[in-house]
């Protein structure tokens, strides 16, 4: 049996979805920066750190962040063979996010509309990510084209 995705009718404004969490390791970090390029002093460079920031441990890049709670977002299973694309987004970092720190994401359906094709409609998400301590670290406001029910 295949699990699908919810279609645009079925997302009530003001509801609110669940994701499950994930920690972010050593590994995705030094695999994400390696991969596109992030050789920054605040993600790779401990001295750094301690003598020019007011944080001890390594931060993740935001794009980093940003991207594992797109993944639980997917992983959640509500745009899963739903969703047809994605339209952009509006995005607030608020805290930093540490090597082993834990993020899960809340997303919300703050909008939806009808566009003028009947298979398919606008569902904007409001996602509050955040860490082990319930501390949101980032949010973030996203527009998805998501397919109508036949």
């Amino acid at each position: 049996m295949t699990t699908r995705g919810l279609y645009f009718e079925e997302f009530l404004t003001d509801k609110t979805y669940y994701t499950s969490s994930r920690t972010i390791t050593e590994t995705d970090h030094i695999n994400f920066i390696t991969s596109f390029g992030f050789f920054e002093p605040l993600f790779i460079d401990q001295t750094h750190l301690n003598t020019e920031t007011p944080y001890q441990k390594r931060i993740v890049p935001g794009a980093l962040t940003f991207s594992v709670a797109e993944g639980l977002a997917i992983l959640s299973g509500i745009l899963h063979g739903t969703g047809i694309a994605f339209l952009g987004v509006e995005m607030n970092v608020l805290k930093p996010v540490f090597i082993g720190d834990t993020i899960t994401a809340e997303i919300e359906v703050t909008d939806k509309r009808e566009t003028q094709k009947p298979d398919r409609g606008i569902v904007t998400f409001y996602h509050r990510v955040k860490n082990q301590d319930d501390t949101t670290v980032m949010e973030y406001k996203v527009k998805r084209m998501m397919r109508r029910k036949s």
